[in-house]
């Protein structure tokens, strides 16, 4: 429970949660931080900041690429997080909520796309 707390705390904060989204969208390959700033209107100062939330919360993971840092989706942290806000979704008979959930569910399932 303590670590959704802190995933969730971190994307509650709208720069945060597009950053998150975007990423997402984005895949393992993810994108230099310049790039993020840039695609969100921020100073590279707040972005960076939003970014180590991120990082912090299990969501995000940066990689060094030359004088770059890329950074990516955590593909496990956004599973576990997942997992746990649907792990009792309707009394244990996922397919009464619909196909939203069913979807999400498959775009997270494969267990060797760790990022």
């Amino acid at each position: 429970m303590k670590q959704a707390v802190t995933s969730l705390s971190a994307l509650a904060h709208e720069q945060r949660l597009d950053i998150f989204r975007r990423l997402v969208r984005q895949g393992p390959n993810g994108l230099a931080a310049y790039e993020i700033a840039e695609a969100i209107g921020a100073t590279p100062t707040a972005t960076s900041f939003h970014l180590k939330e991120l990082d912090r919360s299990g969501l995000l993971h940066a990689s060094r690429h030359g004088r770059y840092v890329r950074y990516a989706v955590n593909v496990e942290g956004m599973r576990k997080l997942l997992e746990y806000l649907t792990e009792d979704c309707c009394q244990g008979h996922p397919e009464l909520c619909g196909t939203t959930f069913k979807k999400s569910k498959s775009l997270c399932s494969s267990k060797g796309g760790k990022s």
